[in-house]
């Protein structure tokens, strides 16, 4: 089965995780949660996850406002807006 979804869309979902949970029917908001925290896990560490989000959300939950991943992928829009603080050294070498 060949992947027709748009390159953007393949880089940021590489194993089709949110694709699959769109493709479920009845699907659980908590259900989605756990997708999601596994999709967020297989990223690589120096993926820009805010940009995956949107391309996700932009592609799968365009009119699909009531899906509980469309509603997950949203919050976590709102969320990856707000900054972190950093702990450890690496909160201590920002300034250097």
């Amino acid at each position: 089965m060949t992947d027709t979804r748009p390159a953007e869309v393949i880089a940021a979902d590489p194993k089709g995780l949110i694709r699959e949970s769109y493709a479920m029917d009845g699907i659980t908001l908590d259900e989605c949660r756990s997708i999601l925290i596994d999709w967020a896990l297989s990223l690589p560490l120096s993926a820009d996850t805010l940009a995956a989000t949107q391309r996700l959300l932009a592609h799968h939950g365009a009119g699909q406002s009531a899906h509980p991943m469309t509603q997950l992928l949203t919050l976590a829009l709102a969320q990856g807006a707000r900054p972190v603080r950093r702990g450890g050294r690496a909160g201590r070498r920002e300034g250097d």
